[in-house]
């Protein structure tokens, strides 16, 4: 059973930095594309960065590039986001998720075959 975790959310100021991570216990990391989305309150759940291990490509949103990095640790099985020079825009919940084998990496949530539970980011400005 493939269960994803997330951990390092928090409530931070606007400039500050937060490193989310995303423990993938049941499976191992070399058989997915690992990514993050996240969802404000009211929005659909959107995009935010992804991993593929089988080629170790990352993929981002628009815009977010230059502030968040997405990363891995094979031996441990998980997978970080780092967040900087965070924004108020960026409060939401992040959730970790993970796309088995992956002929192309998507960016569509409902295409992912599995999902943390969330982890709360609040930025105030």
């Amino acid at each position: 059973q493939v269960q994803l975790v997330e951990s390092g959310g928090g409530w931070v100021q606007t400039g500050s930095s937060l490193k989310l991570s995303c423990v993938l216990s049941g499976g191992s990391l070399a058989n997915y594309a690992m990514a993050w989305f996240r969802q404000a309150p009211g929005n659909e759940r959107e995009f935010v960065a992804a991993l593929n291990w089988g080629d170790m490509n990352t993929y981002y949103e628009d815009g977010l590039k230059d502030r968040f990095t997405i990363s891995g640790d094979n031996a441990k099985n998980t997978v970080y986001l780092q967040m900087n020079s965070l924004k108020p825009e960026d409060t939401a919940v992040y959730y970790c998720a993970a796309l088995w084998r992956p002929i192309v990496v998507v960016r569509t949530p409902h295409r992912y075959h599995y999902w943390g539970q969330g982890t709360q980011v609040t930025v105030s400005s």
